[in-house]
């Protein structure tokens, strides 16, 4: 992993995400519910970063047949927006449609600020993939 430490504008704390998305390369998304980043630093006074939140495992499953390769999009507040490239990313194994299950997230390189207008243009083009089963 190579991340230094002055990719992270935040001091320690865990902060919420107003929106968190979970996208492939070609613009299909599932919502995260409830997600947060958490800051911290650790013994050796490097600063880490890892988030959480609820997702429904079907869906990730359903992003994942489009590409196995996922970044999180995040929308902090209005002045701080990002996109984690490829990061780790654990989930529960409930795949039942109605559930939600934990899903941890911790990135693999530092993330890449976005401006209010590239957040809109890439979140205009996504196409989301919902929890409606027939």
């Amino acid at each position: 992993m190579n991340l230094d430490n002055d990719w992270i504008p935040f001091e320690d704390g865990q902060y919420r995400v107003e929106e968190g998305l979970l996208i492939t390369a070609d613009g299909a998304a599932v919502k995260l519910e409830k997600a947060y980043i958490e800051i911290f630093t650790g013994r050796t006074g490097k600063r880490w970063l890892k988030g959480g939140s609820l997702v429904q495992n079907f869906l990730v499953v359903e992003l994942l047949e489009e590409s196995d390769s996922l970044d999180i999009l995040l929308n902090l507040s209005p002045e701080f927006k990002f996109i984690l490239r490829k990061p780790d990313i654990q989930a529960g194994k409930v795949f039942a449609p109605d559930v939600q299950s934990s899903l941890k997230f911790m990135p693999t390189v530092p993330w890449e600020p976005v401006t209010p207008e590239e957040f809109v243009k890439i979140y205009a083009e996504l196409k989301f993939i919902s929890g409606n089963i027939s």
